[in-house]
């Protein structure tokens, strides 16, 4: 079968690609092999997402009575399952567009212009991959123990477990630190690294990590985990600490030691296709080395962020289309839905001084906020990095909706504005957003 375009994933990279392209006259095959929306909206994002809601009314409810309510575990995972299902179906709604043919078949490569599913052979003058990642696991004696999970397991748990311990505080490990530790367990992290959110301005995640701390969860940082054994049904993690051999009792423990691309059965070894095992290498406009094929998301390891995926599957569509683009894949927001939230965009200081640049910080607090005063969140901060022409290059967040916060930052660095546009731009009051316009000034 013949047709203008092959998609090989439906998360939000692929169904929104596929929506792009037949509404530019692409009549696209969407190939899915497991459920449509991908990683993201069943075993990722939106999951998470809504037991990061339900942490925050518990926390919302404890700060208003002052005592902390029963958690309803079983309750909070089935409405898990109500989201991702209404998500799901309007997802499978889309990809019953004009335009766009959805065939949930494995997809792979027979040569770099056929693919082969369910049998059938497709044929097209472009593809694009969206394939996605999986979860990385490292090479750790005893990780293959029961009771050792990946966010996938963790997500379908039927019990909250007593003891949870996290490997890993990048954005998995310290979100699901943060939920279960207000759903009541007894949480503690190891991190490899000195400090948690690598990616995150230090100054930020250092300061998350206290509020963290405050809260309750332990923190292992500079510790390597060396083995994971059973004792008596529980989980034992052995790990050293600045080269201290230290141990940890868990319930269940959960590896958060980052992603990789989803490339294996993709048959790429029957093509020309560079990649490698950090993904398939692609230039700006998503096309790998050969002419006609593309990668979009996490499969490529630009950017493993379900919003990249989308502004890239735009970007390899206006391509095949012909069509020029203003998209800036540099200027990318990310959050980390912990309780407070985690924000960031652009450069950080720390980048900055690796890279030799002239900056410049400002901060603005929650703590003198009106509105983050009477929502009771006086805890965060904003910081806005700017060039030695202050143009914002910069803005990292943490505090109650920092996710909405600095993508006012954002929109104002797309079009290269200064800390001066930003205040000569009116913020409503009393509004959290004024914390930024503080900081400006």
């Amino acid at each position: 079968m013949k047709t203008d375009l092959i998609i090989i994933g439906s998360g939000p990279g692929g169904y929104n690609t596929a929506c792009h392209a037949a509404k530019n006259g692409l009549n696209t095959i969407i190939f899915e092999d497991r459920q449509a929306g991908g990683t993201c909206l069943n075993r990722g994002c939106i999951p998470t997402k809504t037991l990061c809601h339900e942490a925050d009314m518990i926390e919302a409810v404890a700060t208003m009575t002052g005592s902390r309510p029963e958690v309803d575990f079983n309750k909070a995972m089935t409405r898990k399952e109500q989201v991702t299902a209404q998500l799901r179906e309007g997802v499978e709604g889309l990809m019953k567009s004009p335009g766009i043919t959805f065939i949930k078949e494995r997809a792979s490569f027979k040569d770099s212009k056929t693919i082969i599913a369910g049998g059938e052979e497709y044929t097209a003058d472009n593809i694009i991959i969206a394939t996605g990642s999986e979860s990385k696991l490292p090479p750790i004696e005893g990780i293959d123990e029961e009771g050792v999970v990946t966010s996938t397991e963790l997500l379908n748990l039927e019990k909250l477990p007593k003891h949870l311990c996290i490997i890993g505080a990048g954005v998995i490990g310290m979100e699901f630190a943060s939920v279960f530790k207000t759903f009541g367990s007894d949480v503690t992290v190891i991190e490899f690294l000195k400090e948690c959110l690598p990616a995150i301005d230090s100054d930020i995640a250092k300061r998350m990590r206290k509020v963290m701390e405050r809260r309750g969860i332990n923190f292992n940082m500079q510790s390597a985990v060396k083995s994971i054994h059973k004792n008596n049904n529980k989980l034992i993690v052995c790990f050293d600490k600045k080269n201290k051999p230290q141990e940890v009792e868990a319930d269940i423990v959960l590896v958060a030691t980052g992603r990789k691309p989803n490339i294996e059965g993709l048959g790429l070894e029957n093509t020309d296709i560079n990649y490698d095992n950090k993904g398939i290498k692609v230039d700006d406009n998503m096309q790998t080395n050969i002419c006609g094929i593309y990668a979009i998301g996490d499969v490529n390891g630009r950017a493993m962020l379900a919003h990249a995926a989308t502004a890239q599957g735009m970007r390899a569509v206006n391509h095949i289309c012909g069509k020029k683009d203003a998209i800036r894949m540099e200027i990318m927001p990310a959050a980390v839905f912990t309780n407070p939230e985690v924000a960031g965009v652009g450069l950080t200081s720390d980048q900055c001084d690796s890279m030799g640049i002239e900056y410049n910080t400002r901060k603005g607090f929650y703590r003198s906020n009106g509105k983050a005063l009477a929502m009771d969140e006086s805890e965060g901060m904003v910081k806005l990095i700017t060039d030695k022409d202050n143009k914002i290059i910069g803005c990292h967040a943490y505090g109650a909706h920092a996710a909405d916060l600095i993508q006012e930052a954002t929109a104002i660095m797309n079009f290269n504005g200064t800390t001066e546009n930003l205040v000569d731009i009116i913020h409503t009051h009393p509004t959290l957003e004024e914390i930024l316009h503080d900081a400006a000034l």
